[in-house]
């Protein structure tokens, strides 16, 4: 029995949508990184891109589990001497609430070419309205 590879011309890629609203972060994250590489489907190849887009909604509104809303840091690093930042969770959910599930789940990508191009087919929105509606989105239940 032969092993079968998928290609990128046989794959028809799907939009899913998904509420991030008091889901927890790594939980989601992982339900995310899933789809974007295309392991929910049966013809799932680790080398070529096999997933789908998914569009996360409300990600002000993630859940995060402990004290990590002020314990968590982002470090941010210039390369010159002394000019290391640190940010906690809590201030990024003000800020740009988009960073966080997107760091999330690029953290369970591959680290070359593939896992770029995986994450680029990730679309995050702060609150419930997205762009996409042409592309017909179903709703994900994580």
């Amino acid at each position: 029995m032969k092993t079968y590879l998928a290609k990128k011309s046989e794959v028809q890629p799907k939009w899913f949508v998904v509420d991030a609203s008091g889901q927890v972060l790594g939980r989601l994250a992982v339900e995310i990184a899933n789809i974007l590489r295309g392991r929910h489907r049966p013809t799932y190849t680790p080398h070529t891109d096999t997933g789908d887009f998914v569009i996360v909604i409300n990600a002000d509104k993630i859940a995060v589990t402990g004290r990590k809303e002020d314990q968590k840091k982002y470090m941010f690093y210039s390369g010159y001497f002394g000019n290391e930042k640190y940010v906690t969770l809590g201030e990024f959910r003000e800020r740009k609430p988009e960073f966080i599930i997107e760091h999330a789940v690029k953290g369970m990508l591959p680290r070359n070419r593939l896992g770029r191009q995986q994450l680029s087919k990730l679309k995050i929105y702060r609150g419930s309205e997205h762009p996409h509606a042409p592309q017909n989105p179903e709703v994900l239940e994580a």
